[in-house]
Order: structure tokens, then C-alpha cells, then sequence
């Protein structure tokens, strides 16, 4: 109906309609971001990682913080998996999960904030104060018809929340901010929307002035590192989660917490659902589960990895169907076949599209790289593909699962939702191997 409706009506009228929609949710809910530091993050990668470990470091303050994020939701003490199959909420569920966070007692509120959100002007009608930028990459390119339209829906929200007039709470007048990745491509176009105070952070392109981390460490699941001398440590392996905690490091201390207090929040942070989460039921071979569904995202994936001790890497793979960027198909499998010693290409949300032609894709990928030795496999069924991993795992293995993370749904035909957990699926599979080996040695 709505698609219809979408050819239908001009793309004037529906832009009108969304603005309203967002106007008409923020008045039903009282203008909740206006009682609350409201942070909005955008980027390609590392969105939720970031948006989860600003909240915890805004912690350091003493004061109740939220998110909404693409795995998690966050309502002071109270944290739980996003089912919405949503980075950005819709207006009135933002709306209402924002004053939710009013009525808790939250001081800071931190908003994941998608290009696909800006389009629908779901942004709109939030009274930010500070706007992050992670980073930028191909993602989303056929919704958004290319990748300057994807780039200038992300500046559209920088700019906007550029635009908006500094916020008043409890007597103290907020800053308006950008914090801003200088490590990252196109940091400079997100430093020029209009703010007047840019806070720049990194790992590695860092100048005077920047947050910066200096003398980092990674080994296997743990990152040490140093910020303008005080040392930290970070449960949360690869560059890109010392990259992630840099933005954290970088609201909370622009906003008047104490650099050394951050750090020690952002220590006892163990992981976030679904982001490189280690799955451990005492097997003698390594499982991981991670979103990443695009190729940068991946290669970051493989670089965290890189610093794991591991003897062959088994991977669990697909990619999304209708129409979400078909061309990261081919290049994902071939990714792969570069990497691991075994491939698995399965399912992972088909929409409307057939599952096994988008497998064949993945996997036609993954051949053409031409690797002696890769086996590479083809199982329609997620869980029977995972149950495959976990059989061909010798010890000292490491298995990487991509593509769902968290997320609790399996998207088919028709808007249709099979209920699925990544994490749980790997759990029973390794249960139930270690149950087998068991039952064997007692016989």
C-alpha cells in the first residue's frame, strides 16, 4: 500500500507529509529533547558502538543517560535488543522513547541518527546539541541513487542541527557542537555544516588539540592505548572500537566530565549485542558475531581478527536482498574467499528476493578469487549453516558469523519476520556439539 502510495504522490507532497509527521509526534510527546543534551550520531560504520559507548561515557558525569541505536535502546538502568529491524525509529516511537527518557531522569539522550532517517525527516523536530561523524563509505547507494546523494543526506543533518539555537537547562547554557573523525574521509565537509566549536578526534591522523590515542595495543580481545598521557583500556578488540571510544572521549569531555572518569566508564563497557560479540560456551575453537554487512565494515571486522590468535578462519556469510546494494554482493564473497579457509554463504535477509540467486551471487564471488584450498560451501538454511561451522571447527579455529548481529528477525517475502537471534543459534549449536563430544566420551 505504502509503496503505491509512494508512485502516487508527488515526492513534494510526501516530503510535506513527513515534516508533519514529525512536527505533530514531537508536540504530542511534549518536545522531550528539549529537557535533555541531545547527541546525534551519524556515520557509515560504528554508529551503534559509538552511539552505546557515548551514553556510558556521559555516565562519568553521575547523571541517567539514553540511546537509541540500531541493536540496543538504552532508558537509563534499563537496556534492551532493538526488534524494530529500525537504525532510526519512526517519529512517534523516537518521540516516545525520548520522553520515556524525560520521565527516567535522563540528562543526555544519544540518537543514532540514519540517512535514511534525514530523508523522512525523522531528525526533524529533535533539539540537538551535538553531532558526531564516524566515518563514510559506499553503503545504501541504490535507496539513496548514489553516493553523493548518501554523503549530502548525512551533511543535511549536521547542518540542520547546526542550524538549531543553543539549549538552556537547569541555568547552564549547552555548547553546540560537532565532534568530528579526522582519521576518516570527507571529515573536513562534516567540520564546515555551519558549527562554530569542532572538536576533532582519532587513532592516527591526530594534530594538536585533537582527542587522540596514542600507543595502542591490541591483543586478542583487548586494546590498551593512551589519551594525552592518562591510560585506558578498552574490552573491545580493533582499531576501530579505539576509533569509536575516541568520539565517546570526545563528547563526554567537551561536555565537562573528567577525562580520567570517562576512561574508567568506558573500561568496564565488556561489548555491545551483536558488535564483535564473542560467543563462549567452553568450546575449544573461537566464535564471533558481528553486523557488518558492507565491505568496509568487514575489513575492519578482518583487521580486528588479524590480532586474535586463531589457526584457520571459518566465515558465515550472505547478504541482504531487496534491492540493498547488489553490487556489495560479489565483492563480500570475494572478501571472504581471501580470508578464510572455510566459506559458508547462507541466508541472511532475502526480502522479496529469491535467497538462493543472492547466495549463488555471494558465492560466484567468493570463487572468482581463485584460492587454493577454500572450500566454499552453499547452505540455504541460516541455522543448518551455522551448525556446518561449528562441525568443521578443529581447535584453535575462529568462526566469524556477519550480517545479523543482534538483530531479532529474519526478513522475507511480503514484510514476513522469522524470529531470530544469531547469538542464541550459535549458543545451541555449540551446546550441542559439546553435548555430542560428551555422550561420545562416556560411551
Amino acid at each position: 500500500m505504502m509503496s503505491l502510495l509512494k508512485r502516487l504522490i508527488p515526492s513534494w507532497a510526501m516530503d510535506q507529509y513527513h515534516r508533519g509527521l514529525s512536527w505533530v509526534a514531537a508536540i504530542k510527546y511534549g518536545h522531550p529533547s528539549k529537557q535533555m543534551v541531545v547527541i546525534g550520531v551519524t556515520g557509515t560504520n560504528g554508529k551503534t558502538t559509538t552511539s552505546y559507548l557515548i551514553a556510558k561515557a556521559l555516565e562519568a558525569s553521575g547523571e541517567k543517560t539514553g540511546c537509541t541505536t540500531t541493536a540496543i535502546f538504552k532508558v537509563a538502568d534499563r537496556e534492551w535488543l532493538n526488534t524494530k529491524k529500525m537504525t532510526m525509529l519512526g517519529r512517534f516511537a523516537l518521540q516516545k522513547t525520548l520522553c520515556e527518557m524525560v520521565d527516567a531522569g535522563c540528562r543526555y539522550a544519544v540518537v543514532e541518527t540514519s540517512s535514511q532517517g534525514v530523508l523522512q525527516h525523522r531528525h526533524e523536530n529533535i533539539a540537538y546539541d551535538v553531532a558526531v561523524f564516524t566515518n563514510l563509505t559506499p553503503e545504501h547507494i541504490e535507496a539513496h541513487g548514489g553516493f553523493e546523494n548518501y554523503k549530502k543526506a548525512k551533511l543535511a543533518f549536521f547542518r540542520y542541527a547546526a542550524s538549531l539555537p543553543r539549549k538552556v537547562l537547569n541555568g547552564k547554557t549547552i555548547p553546540r557542537l560537532a565532534i568530528v573523525n579526522r582519521d576518516r574521509d570527507f571529515s573536513a565537509d562534516f567540520a564546515k555544516t555551519g558549527f562554530r566549536d569542532v572538536v576533532w578526534y582519532g587513532a592516527g591522523k591526530c594534530v594538536e588539540g585533537d582527542i587522540c590515542a596514542k600507543n595502542i595495543e591490541e591483543k586478542n580481545w583487548v586494546s590498551t592505548f593512551t589519551v594525552d598521557g592518562s591510560p585506558a583500556t578498552m574490552h573491545l578488540p580493533g582499531m576501530v572500537n579505539v576509533e569509536n571510544a575516541m568520539a565517546a572521549v570526545a563528547v563526554a569531555t567537551s561536555l565537562g566530565m573528567s577525562r580520567e572518569a570517562v576512561l574508567k566508564k568506558l573500561s568496564d563497557v565488556s561489548g555491545v549485542p551483536g558488535r564483535f560479540e564473542r560467543i563462549n560456551e567452553g568450546q575449544d575453537f573461537s566464535v564471533i558475531v558481528d553486523y557488518a554487512p558492507e565491505p568496509a565494515s568487514l575489513e575492519k571486522v578482518y583487521e580486528a581478527i588479524s590480532k586474535i590468535s586463531h589457526t584457520r578462519l571459518i566465515h558465515v556469510l550472505g547478504s541482504a536482498g531487496g534491492g540493498r546494494d547488489v553490487w556489495r554482493r560479489k565483492v563480500l564473497g570475494e572478501m571472504a574467499a581471501r580470508k578464510a579457509a572455510v566459506v559458508i554463504v547462507t541466508n541472511e535477509d532475502p526480502y522479496d528476493e529469491d535467497p538462493q540467486k543472492i547466495i549463488r551471487q555471494v558465492s560466484d564471488g567468493a570463487r572468482s578469487v581463485g584460492r587454493e584450498g577454500v572450500q566454499i560451501l552453499e547452505i540455504l538454511d541460516r541455522r543448518e549453516a551455522i551448525v556446518r561451522a561449528m562441525n568443521e571447527a578443529r581447535p584453535g579455529d575462529l568462526i566469524l558469523l556477519t550480517g545479523k548481529g543482534c538483530e531479532q528477525a529474519i526478513m522475507g517475502p511480503n514484510g514476513s519476520k522469522t524470529p531470530w537471534d544469531e547469538r542464541e543459534v550459535a549458543r545451541d549449536a555449540i551446546r550441542g556439539i559439546l553435548s555430542a563430544s560428551n555422550s561420545h566420551v562416556s560411551h
